[in-house]
């Protein structure tokens, strides 16, 4: 294997993600494991905002896992090991929302309570989270990501650039409609978050 495959990784201060691809490289599945526990919870979520679909989501990410093993030699090191896996999701993603026939609402979605805090503390809080919510599920799916990379995985746009294949001002420029959209239906203190 090539030591110097990544960048700026010198054999002795690799870092965590650059010594887990090389070991995955050599298919050791413990590494596969810990690889598939590090990502599990943020590529659910973020699949969770953008298609909006239980099934759909657990497609994506089992698809997306499943390049990693197998494409794995893919991986250059041009970007971070974060920037790769995420964009296999959103073009996967974006793949499995154009080969769906109909849109399915989520019904639950909005009654779903958190069980930490007061009675008055979480209904202010669920009823922020469902204007959120709702105003974010009317997004465009390329709106929604470009959401959800910024928000919630705290991305820069131009590592988002390198996720959706699209240059840097479409990001920015998706941002902006999106936000436009988003202070329209949301009230003034929610207008503060964005």
């Amino acid at each position: 294997m090539d030591m110097n495959r990544w960048p700026g990784a010198a054999q002795t201060n690799r870092g965590k993600d650059d010594l887990l691809m090389e070991r995955i490289l050599a298919h050791d599945v413990a590494a596969f494991e810990e690889l598939y526990r590090t990502y599990h919870g943020r590529l659910t979520r973020f699949l969770s905002r953008l298609v909006d679909r239980p099934s759909l989501v657990e497609e994506v990410l089992n698809d997306t896992l499943l390049v990693v093993w197998d494409r794995a030699e893919s991986f250059n090191g041009t970007s971070k090991l974060s920037t790769w896996i995420f964009g296999i999701a959103y073009r996967k993603a974006m793949k499995g929302l154009r080969s769906q026939d109909e849109p399915v609402e989520d019904h639950g979605a909005n009654t779903r309570v958190d069980p930490d805090g007061g009675p008055e503390e979480d209904l202010s809080r669920d009823r922020r989270q469902i204007l959120l919510a709702r105003a974010i599920r009317e997004l465009s799916p390329e709106h929604r990501a470009v959401v959800e990379f910024t928000y919630y995985q705290e991305m820069g746009y131009r590592e988002i650039a390198a996720i959706m294949e699209c240059p840097l001002d479409t990001v920015k420029t998706r941002m902006f409609h999106a936000r436009r959209h988003l202070r329209r239906r949301l009230p003034g203190d929610l207008q503060e978050w964005l």
